[in-house]
């Protein structure tokens, strides 16, 4: 037992990473009832995209209802907090009522550390356990003083959309750790025993793991995908700028590496053209869209 096992209230300091489309009841009951914590991302349990924010937040109920009844453990749901309560994010606005209705417990959030957006779901009620999508020392500290109770801290090392400064996990770890009271979770390019056990010598209390689950039975990601990410090694890497500044880490399928050769802003406005992940994650289109693992 840790400060991350007592807060999520867990056996293993081990979370799920929320991954867009390749998450699931069956996933994330899965990992909850092995000792660890699973997390319904983006389009959790979808095979088609939702048809405006109501119906988005509808198809998130059900997944968390159908979820307790896999699991009688806790388990975690992904929210992108920017524009909350400014009437800028009507996707936010309508998961977060689900949310409360459905007395979700804990809220892996992701993105910028805005205080006001992590106060106010400290007020309802949520524990946070709140990644910023480009860590620093300065974000760490305000998502603490905003009341988060536990950060995660992403090295450059991961799989999907990259940190936008390339620090792997070796460095960002301890400098998150000793900039904060609150726990830290290592993420990027952890993968065994010992990967895990390199985290908690910089300090970490715990691991938050994506692409490590993604070739498991209960992944609804395809099966074109499961084979690819085993397939390619770090030296098959490919990296896409993503227009925020970071990149898309992915395998080297012709779109990929078309998409190369494009500028910053190109690449995030081709994204629909390119097929982003649902393309190759979960339909399993590769050289269609874009299939995402981290450095091993």
């Amino acid at each position: 037992m840790n400060r991350v096992t007592d807060i999520l209230g867990i056996k293993y300091p081990i979370i799920q990473a929320p991954m867009s489309w390749v998450t699931s009841a069956e996933l994330v009951a899965a990992v909850s009832n092995a000792g660890g914590m699973g997390t319904l991302g983006p389009n959790a349990g979808q095979n088609t995209v939702a048809n405006g924010p109501e119906e988005s937040a509808e198809r998130l109920r059900t997944e968390i209802k159908k979820t307790r009844e896999l699991t009688d453990k806790p388990f975690g749901v992904n929210y992108f907090p920017p524009g909350i309560g400014s009437g800028e994010n009507p996707y936010g606005e309508a998961q977060l009522k689900v949310l409360i209705e459905e007395k979700a417990r804990t809220l892996v959030v992701v993105g910028v550390a805005n205080e006001k957006d992590i106060k106010r779901l400290k007020e309802l009620g949520f524990t946070i356990v709140f990644r910023e999508l480009h860590p620093t020392v300065s974000g760490a500290k305000a998502a603490e003083r905003a009341g988060a109770d536990i950060i995660v801290a992403t090295g450059f090392d991961e799989g999907g959309s990259t940190p936008n400064i390339p620090v792997g996990t070796m460095t960002v770890v301890p400098m998150i750790v000793d900039a904060v009271n609150i726990p830290v979770m290592a993420t990027g390019g952890i993968s065994d025993k010992r990967g895990v056990n390199a985290a908690f010598a910089l300090g970490a209390e715990g691991v938050y793991l994506g692409t490590r689950f993604i070739a498991s039975v209960e992944s609804p990601a395809h099966d074109n995908a499961k084979q690819d990410i085993i397939k390619h090694g770090t030296e098959d890497l490919v990296l896409l700028r993503t227009g925020h500044g970071g990149y898309w880490r992915a395998t080297p399928h012709s779109v990929a590496l078309e998409a190369q050769g494009l500028n910053d802003n190109q690449v995030h406005s081709n994204f629909a053209k390119i097929g982003n992940l649902k393309t190759a994650m979960l339909d399993g289109q590769l050289e269609e869209g874009i299939n995402t693992y981290p450095v091993y």
